[in-house]
């Protein structure tokens, strides 16, 4: 009889952890490994799968097609591990309050997920979260109103840690192409906003003409204003609705955006065990995505 092989759980998040910070090497500083122990792991994870996971691609590694069936599966898995942990760890009746701060992106997407599981494995912890925009969600944290918070940028604040970084993107709908007769109809929130200044730095620096066709407080907003056809719009691809599209600059004739970084405030208070655990949570959340 053949035993099945156990994949290491260290070795995954190992995996995870690179492709979601789009580095090794960032991934070696993040678990505090030496770049060669990374390398170990990874190879570790071929000859335990049986499959060449990784491909050159210029400096860097790429995922090959079975690595990118792996790393659903990888996430998968370290998902129901860290919901055991939390589970395990809500035996001991973790109590008290958190207060936290996300962007709309989040909010929309795969936050409410991770938060229930939280929910679940801590039901005498009561979580209150607040959505808004990044520079209300510093505010907040430095008044104390919240114990953390996620922003776009660093909104000011120095102190504030980058737990990763995202590409910009143009967001519009399929088959648009700039019109270099007019100029660009940009939507956006107001400033501050990283990514309005993410759109107008990489605009002016092309010397592409624009002009600020629709502004919302709200990302729904933002999204709607696209589908109508008002314009184009630099964010992430996180949460993009399905009947909007990410847009090739080249086939747009639209300029590269560069990236964004993700930046977790935080309180300069002692922190309870149960802000510890949901931010431990987030920011591991955060980097296998």
């Amino acid at each position: 009889m053949v035993l099945p092989v156990n994949i290491d759980m260290d070795v995954l998040r190992t995996f995870v952890t690179g492709v979601g910070l789009g580095s090794f090497a960032k991934a070696a500083d993040r678990l505090g490994r030496s770049p060669s122990a990374i390398s170990l792991q990874l190879r570790k994870l071929e000859e335990q799968t049986g499959q060449t996971l990784f491909q050159k691609q210029g400096r860097g590694l790429a995922l090959t097609e079975a690595g990118d069936i792996m790393i659903g599966y990888a996430r998968r898995i370290l998902e129901l591990n860290d919901e055991a942990r939390s589970a395990m760890l809500g035996l001991s009746a973790m109590q008290g309050w958190v207060r936290i701060g996300l962007p709309q992106d989040f909010a929309e997407t795969w936050f409410p997920g991770m938060l229930g599981r939280f929910a679940r494995a801590h039901p005498k912890v009561r979580v209150e979260a607040r959505v808004d925009r990044g520079s209300a969600l510093a505010e907040a944290v430095e008044r104390g109103d919240l114990d953390l918070s996620l922003t776009w940028g660093r909104m000011g604040d120095a102190h504030a840690k980058i737990i990763a970084t995202r590409p910009v993107v143009w967001i519009g709908p399929e088959g648009f192409k700039r019109d270099e007769s007019e100029p660009l109809p940009l939507i956006a929130f107001d400033s501050p906003c990283a990514f309005r200044a993410a759109g107008l730095e990489a605009l002016d620096r092309e010397k592409i003409a624009w002009r600020h066709a629709f502004a919302s407080p709200s990302l729904g907003g933002l999204w709607a204003a696209v589908t109508a056809g008002l314009g184009v719009t630099p964010r992430t691809a996180e949460g993009v609705p399905p009947y909007l599209r990410v847009l090739d600059p080249a086939t747009s004739d639209l300029p590269a955006l560069g990236h964004i970084e993700l930046a977790l405030h935080t309180s300069g208070s002692e922190q309870s065990p149960a802000v510890t655990e949901l931010q431990s949570l987030l920011v591991e959340a955060i980097t296998v995505r």
